[in-house]
């Protein structure tokens, strides 16, 4: 076949590192008018091959590109990463995590009209702009800070970012992840619209999301390329059970909860919050009673995030407000440690705010001092502790290797031992599962089930995918524009 019609080649690409094969020997052919999604389950090396692709990896082997340069778009290839970071005015990165909740800090931060600026030329077309900013559902949104954005309009302003580069290549990496159910539909429907533009994309992703565009499938598994067909030829593997005898390790192995006696976990009255003329939450009144487990859903944007850093003891309009954390009204003399000792938390932005460097035990351990990084040392009962999560969670393997080192996937699972080292009798888990593979996903649902049903663990479960809520809740709480609707 003439040699032309190829849009990318690789050949024998091998990524290493430190010591570790990532990615071994992968040969692929993507041709002019094909659409990519590259699979596999978490660790097998789909980001690593985003990452070689845009050139930020070392690598042995060859890669050719071969781009088309129309007269609409640039022969570039742009990448949209699963998680974004970003600077302030300050032109630092060095946010901490409570600040999205205190609004005269968002001062220093950019706003999204400022940050879309660097991406595109003052000559750039202004009906083009206004054409992605309405399509990504952003225009309401141009002044807002970064730091506010929810997890899903975060998203939404890569991809922005990223088409106002006018690509002829778009390698998107796990873009659904994040999105409700809306944003997921307008999502697919965005992708076929840029591949109909004539933009070609390499989509990582899981199984279960391939748009209508996608013509081809590639499948990794242990940085190996183990197949690759046409779409209409792909089907998906069988999941394997990772629970068997999970029980009998909770009843032997895992810390007794955390003495607390308390009768309603959270109490809210009339809780309204709000940023200058923005209400973010809506006269919310709300009981969670010692045991119950409790799903939070809504749409990106409807307020989730701020409800929860009202509970994990992050936001500081908790005071101006009537919240009992515990049976205790918040501002009657307890700190933000008595509240955090009592929970357990885990979100997709905290993620954010973890040293790359740690190794996995040093991120778990943080959990059992409700820290941000490991500042002490542990005695032998809490390194014991540490290690029995690892088991249960299958991190043994991962122990002495530092964050950066892991899949993304392979990082939210160490975040989650995180949330649970200390066995704590509230549970806060916000979108819990987003980054990790199927049998992971599994894996953890059954794990949630049998702590809430073993130690009476009060749940907070927030996920924008129903598959993904665990069987044990029983209460359910929808929010949409900053009020309760159900």
């Amino acid at each position: 076949m003439n040699k032309l019609a190829l849009l990318v080649e690789l050949r024998n690409v091998s990524v290493t590192q430190n010591n570790k094969v990532i990615l071994n020997d992968i040969n692929l052919d993507i041709r002019l008018h094909e659409q990519w999604a590259i699979v596999g389950r978490s660790g097998s090396g789909k980001t690593t091959l985003a990452h070689t692709l845009l050139g930020s990896v070392f690598f042995t082997g060859k890669i050719n590109f071969h781009l088309p340069m129309a007269s609409h778009h640039n022969a570039t290839i742009m990448g949209v990463e699963q998680q974004h970071r970003f600077k302030n005015l300050s032109n630092t990165s060095d946010f901490y995590y409570q600040q999205r909740f205190n609004s005269s800090d968002a001062d220093n931060a950019v706003t999204v009209e400022e940050a879309l600026k660097r991406y595109y030329p003052s000559e750039y077309p202004a009906d083009k702009i206004k054409y992605w900013l309405d399509q990504l559902h952003l225009t309401d949104l141009l002044q807002e800070p970064l730091i506010q954005l929810s997890n899903g309009e975060n998203k939404r302003l890569q991809l922005a970012e990223a088409l106002l580069g006018d690509p002829a290549l778009l390698i998107l990496d796990n873009p659904f992840t994040g999105l409700d159910v809306s944003g997921r539909q307008l999502l697919h429907t965005i992708i076929n619209s840029i591949t109909a533009d004539g933009i070609h994309v390499i989509l990582i992703t899981g199984a279960g999301e391939l748009p209508e565009c996608i013509t081809h499938v590639a499948v990794l598994d242990q940085g190996r390329l183990v197949s690759k067909s046409k779409k209409e030829d792909y089907s998906a593997p069988l999941l394997h059970s990772m629970t068997k005898g999970l029980t009998g390790m909770l009843a032997q192995e895992v810390t007794v909860a955390i003495p607390a006696d308390f009768v309603h976990a959270i109490k809210m009255k009339n809780v309204r919050i709000r940023y200058g003329d923005k209400i973010v939450l809506d006269n919310i009144d709300w009981e969670v009673r010692r045991g119950e487990c409790w799903s939070v859903s809504g749409p990106n944007g409807a307020g989730k995030s701020t409800l929860l850093s009202l509970i994990n003891a992050d936001n500081p309009q908790a005071y101006a407000n009537e919240i009992y954390l515990f049976d205790r009204r918040r501002g009657k003399g307890e700190s933000i440690w008595d509240i955090k000792r009592l929970t357990g938390y885990v979100s997709p932005e905290l993620h954010l705010f973890f040293e790359q460097y740690s190794s996995a035990f040093d991120v778990i351990a943080s959990g059992i001092f409700d820290t941000i990084g490991l500042f002490r040392s542990l005695s032998e009962d809490q390194t014991i502790q540490v290690d029995h999560w690892m088991k249960l969670l299958e991190l043994v393997p991962l122990r002495n290797r530092p964050l950066f080192q892991l899949s993304l996937g392979e990082q939210r699972m160490v975040l989650l031992a995180r949330a649970l080292v200390k066995n704590p009798p509230l549970l806060i888990l916000d979108e819990p599962c987003q980054g990790l593979d199927e049998e992971q996903s599994e894996h953890f649902k059954s794990l949630t089930d049998q702590l809430c049903r073993h130690f009476n663990t009060t749940l907070i479960y927030v996920s924008h995918y129903e598959k993904d809520i665990p069987s044990c809740v029983s209460k359910f709480m929808r929010l949409d524009n900053g009020r309760r609707i159900l």
